[in-house]
């Protein structure tokens, strides 16, 4: 079953600041999260609420957070952006 998707605000501002290139793999990237939600890896600990997607694009691993609402059957995409200190940024 394929969930509903909403974007908060701080994904929208990463988003809009991709290349053309990176945001058609991020696009795919939400539509296999979109189609399954449980498919990216649970965090634990402070980002526990937090699940996972990890995808290669131009050679560069990009990571895309986002929570699930079961009950709504809504993914909320969270942030979007290079491994490079994607956690820390989360954390704040």
């Amino acid at each position: 079953m394929k969930s509903e998707v909403r974007q908060t605000r701080r994904f929208a501002r990463q988003y809009k600041k991709l290349h053309d290139n990176i945001a058609a793999d991020v696009d795919e990237a939400v539509a296999v999260v979109a189609a399954d939600p449980v498919v990216g890896d649970q965090k634990r600990g402070d980002l526990a609420d937090l699940r996972v997607y990890k995808f290669h694009s131009h050679g560069q691993l990009f990571l895309l957070g986002y929570t699930v609402d079961d009950g709504l059957r809504l993914v909320y995409l969270e942030a979007i952006g290079p491994h490079e200190n994607f956690y820390r940024d989360m954390k704040r």
